[in-house]
């Protein structure tokens, strides 16, 4: 959601506090592919928020260094009735799913992969990445599209420079 206010009025969040209607939930850690693999932050699902609209999952991971961790290692599992977004800050992460896509996501790039009626995927840390960040977040499609056939999008905006920075 986008707050289209031209001088909003500044909030500040503290944990477990609810202002003006603003909830701040606490990540917790856990390891992202099984017990010995990478730990992300995961703030959603937790036990009093399973949902944030159709947001089902949020996934905040790094800054890792790959050559100590070992990096990403999710193995082939499947997906359905939902789509994950993957976004990368820094590194590099090769997907490859059962519907033949293939895709390298580096930073300022997404990965769009919609499940519908199934899919299984797999992520792994490519082996020239040095420090992996980046987010995942998941959400339910809706009914009439649970579905469909499953599809996968990877986009590589331009950068749009400015000042002394670049957007993407």
């Amino acid at each position: 959601m986008s707050n289209l206010e031209a001088v909003p009025e500044e909030i500040i969040c503290t944990e477990g506090a609810r202002t003006n209607g603003v909830e701040f939930l606490t990540p917790r850690e856990v390891p992202l592919g099984g017990p010995r693999a990478m730990p992300v932050r995961r703030t959603l699902p937790q036990k009093q928020r399973s949902l944030i609209g159709a947001w089902c999952f949020l996934d905040h991971y790094g800054p890792d260094l790959v050559p100590d961790s070992g990096g990403m290692r999710v193995p082939r599992h499947p997906h359905t009735g939902l789509a994950t977004v993957s976004w990368l800050f820094t590194g590099k992460i090769a997907h490859r799913d059962s519907a033949g896509y293939e895709a390298i996501v580096r930073p300022g790039e997404v990965n769009l992969m919609i499940a519908g009626r199934g899919i299984s995927h797999q992520e792994f840390s490519t082996p020239d990445t040095g420090i992996l960040h980046g987010a995942q977040l998941w959400y339910a499609l809706p009914d009439t599209a649970r579905n469909m056939a499953p599809t996968f999008e990877h986009y590589a905006p331009e950068p749009v420079p400015g000042d002394g920075t670049e957007l993407r």
